[in-house]
């Protein structure tokens, strides 16, 4: 793939930054439209009741209010489907109608000229409800005596997924270890909340911006809800602030806004407060697992028994069947020749759960890493030794687990091997031994995990692509994805680039928007480069091959002696013997130009590119912490990351995401959790409640990476997005508990806080 002189593999500074860090980037809050009016939701703050009456009477007379909407003048919306596995009998009411199922179900919407007239206008519509029992964990939603969300459905339970029911993984084992463990609900805490602007066109067709990770998945979800024909709805992403997975679902806030568009003819723009975006919209993780590891005296495993209970929320959508994304990873980077899995996920009285960073794979690799740091405890063999005596070994061709994850390539032990020497392990372990003879107050802990997860899952490695040169010999490249902070415009720039010879900074990307390209997954499990990068390297390939025919038949020269110039092609050796690339694009439309066999066109090519399968990136990490056992006090001292994300094209967006998912994760291992009260209350509902570090809780990360070649897309590459997310946590929780097994300390959920710490110091 790469060559002496190649731009590919060099830290090549981001084409995006300059916008943002100018302030030129606009984002959908920035936009207005002439006329444009704005929404506001009335929102249960009941998490289960009938709901007997809304009452609008006063809201529609308060001043600048245009229109105020619910079930009973509901503009013909029905319900939404969260996920396609999902039961119709589950589907999201537009607006609530019998019965609200949490805090910030829809009741009404109030459409205003002013932002502060909506909101006020909202505030005075009355709500009946009549307030029901609550159930607000899946644990919970399972007891039989359980309130049910949905009557009619008979049960709480909304998914099930098993796997080796008739096995039994742990008889001959020495040693079973046993841990349950709970995965905690988290916010996404997008940088940027969520939001839309609908604009009716005057040919009746109708153009949303919209803050979104998949703007194609949108659209196909909305046009039916709104009853458009999909060529009739246009979706568009502006600059986006993040999105970490919750930007990637479909919200009824979307649909209702552009129903009130269409119904009044006129803009409409919702923009989420932060409190809606706490409380209303998605969240992730929320497990309660499990694990049974039987393992011989020796430290190899014999088997795995897991159980899963995953929560839904009150309307099922993405985050419902990501237990089996669990399941298939549950067996981590380890041989383990018989797994028995289980999980259920149930209804919940709180907000529908979706997906978040890693979604699914972070709780397998949290389900195994903690299980095998308890055997390690429980065989004396150490946590670095017991993962290496356990790996699957070295493999460069694709190989099928015990689970039916079939992983594209790897060599866990190197991964592994980098990481104790960049941390160097024995004088930790050191370190740590001589504190606790001393008896010190702060106790060092050292973390270890070994992950392996899977990017563009659940047949998301197929994606569009293209290539264009434009008439002034500037390039545009298309994909199917959708930026949201990556880094895309520089990635595949520098693909484009390679090929074709043209500076990066005259290649356009073309993305986020369903009128200009023509279909697309969107950016979700870490699939871009693979998918949309492969599309446009191949589509490049193809316009230069083109290009080297036109040049040929122009210059006079064969095709294999046309090579890329200063500012097009020319022949090799002869410079002066040379065509632009603005040439070029005349002349690919001009057939006198043109070599037999080659028809009039643009210089462009598209395709769909298709991985024929998923990619498994990989790594270890190791975590320091130390824990003041007289406060239970955690502090990061130090983080060693190595990520293997296959073949790297740029070294500095790598290490950006890895930056990112590891402060991601070390937030879930330490701070952050989504609470609600015993009545469905939220406790969690803004930033003053919901704790997120600042740089100055965390540590400077040391990464690093080994590459193993993807033999699944011809770059190489695996995906970086999650991979920081899913190594960090685990590694992070288990340096907590090792600083203070000594003491008799076995398990603590996450988060990791203060006082959980002090009570498992003291009830140790």
């Amino acid at each position: 793939m790469t060559s002496s002189g190649s731009i590919l593999g060099n830290s090549v500074l981001r084409l995006e930054d300059p916008t943002l860090l100018t302030g030129e980037a606009k984002y959908l809050d920035d936009m207005v439209e002439p006329g444009m009016l704005h929404i506001s939701f009335v929102r249960s703050e009941v998490a289960h009741g009938l709901l007997n009456s809304v009452d609008i009477s006063e809201a529609e007379n308060m001043p600048g209010v245009r229109a105020v909407y619910h079930s009973g003048n509901a503009m013909g919306l029905g319900s939404l489907n969260g996920f396609p596995m999902m039961p119709p009998a589950l589907d999201r009411p537009i607006f609530a109608a019998d019965r609200v199922r949490f805090v910030g179900d829809i009741c009404a919407a109030v459409v205003a000229e002013t932002k502060s007239q909506a909101v006020d206008a909202a505030a005075a519509v009355i709500l009946d409800i009549e307030p029901l029992p609550v159930v607000m964990s899946a644990v919970e939603a399972l007891k039989p005596d359980a309130p049910l969300l949905f009557p009619e459905h008979g049960s709480n339970v909304c998914f099930a997924t098993a796997h080796g029911e008739d096995a039994n993984p742990l008889e001959d084992a020495d040693v079973v270890a046993e841990v349950t463990m709970v995965s905690q609900r988290l916010a996404g805490v997008p940088m940027e909340n969520n939001g839309l602007l609908a604009v009716p066109q005057a040919d009746g067709t109708l153009t949303c911006w919209l803050s979104h990770q998949a703007p194609h998945s949108a659209r196909a979800a909305m046009a039916p809800a709104l009853s458009l024909e999909p060529g009739r709805l246009r979706l568009i992403c502006p600059w986006v602030g993040g999105g970490f997975g919750p930007k990637a679902a479909i919200y009824v806030e979307y649909v209702i806004a552009s129903k009130a568009a269409m119904t009044l003819n006129a803009p409409v723009k919702w923009a989420e407060t932060r409190s809606e975006d706490m409380v209303s919209l998605v969240h992730g993780r929320d497990y309660v697992m499990t694990a049974k590891l039987g393992v011989k005296n020796n430290g190899r495993i014999v088997g795995l028994d897991a159980t899963v209970v995953a929560a839904a929320g009150a309307y099922p959508a993405l985050g419902a069947i990501l237990p089996m994304l669990t399941q298939m990873m549950s067996v981590g980077v380890y041989d383990i020749p018989s797994v028995k899995f289980q999980a259920h996920t149930a209804l919940t009285n709180n907000t529908t759960v979706g997906a978040y960073r890693g979604a699914g794979r972070p709780e397998a690799t949290q389900l195994i890493e903690r299980v095998l740091d308890v055997a390690a405890d429980m065989t004396g063999v150490d946590p670095a030794e017991i993962r290496r005596i356990n790996f699957i070994p070295k493999f460069s061709e694709p190989m099928t687990t015990s689970t039916g994850g079939n992983y594209d390539s790897g060599d866990y032990e190197a991964a592994l091997d980098a990481v104790l020497k960049a941390s160097d392990y024995a004088s930790l372990r050191a370190e740590q031994a001589r504190r606790r003879d001393a008896g010190d107050v702060k106790q060092l802990g050292v973390g270890v995990s070994a992950y392996v997860e899977v990017t563009a899952p659940v047949g998301l490695h197929i994606e569009y692509g293209a290539c264009e040169i434009n008439d002034d010999g500037t390039a545009s490249v298309f994909a199917g994805t959708s930026v949201h902070g990556q880094g895309h415009a520089t990635a595949f720039a520098m693909l484009a680039s390679q090929v074709l010879g043209i500076p990066m900074a005259n290649i356009t990307l073309v993305n986020s928007d369903t009128a200009r390209v023509p279909r697309g997954s969107g950016t979700l499990g870490s699939r871009s480069l693979q998918t949309a990068g492969s599309a446009i390297h191949l589509a490049s390939t193809e316009v230069m091959t083109r290009a080297k025919q036109i040049a040929a038949h122009l210059l006079e020269a064969a095709a294999d002696d046309i090579v890329k110039g200063d500012d097009g092609l020319q022949v090799a050796g002869v410079p002066s013997k040379s065509i632009s690339w603005s040439a070029l694009a005349a002349a690919s439309h001009d057939g006198s130009q043109l070599p037999e066999g080659i028809e009039p066109g643009p210089l462009r090519h598209e395709l769909d590119f298709d991985g024929q399968g998923s990619t498994f990136p990989f790594g270890a990490h190791v975590s320091v912490v130390e824990v003041d056992t007289e406060t239970g006090g955690v502090k990061m001292l130090r983080h060693i990351a190595v990520d293997d994300c296959g073949r790297i094209l740029n070294p500095l967006l790598v290490a950006g995401q890895q930056h990112g998912g590891i402060a991601q994760g070390a937030a879930q291992a330490l701070f952050e959790w989504v609470r609600y009260d015993e009545s469905g209350n939220p406790q969690t509902g803004n930033l003053m409640d919901y704790a997120i570090p600042s740089a100055a809780e965390l540590p400077s990360y040391e990464t690093t990476n080994t590459q193993t070649d993807s033999p699944r897309n011809p770059l190489g590459a695996k995906g970086i997005g999650e991979s920081g997310t899913i190594g960090s946590t685990p590694a992070i929780q288990n340096a907590v508990i090792d600083a203070l097994s000594h003491l008799g300390v076995r398990h603590i959920d996450m988060p990791c806080t203060p006082e959980r710490v002090w009570l498992a110091i003291h009830a140790a």
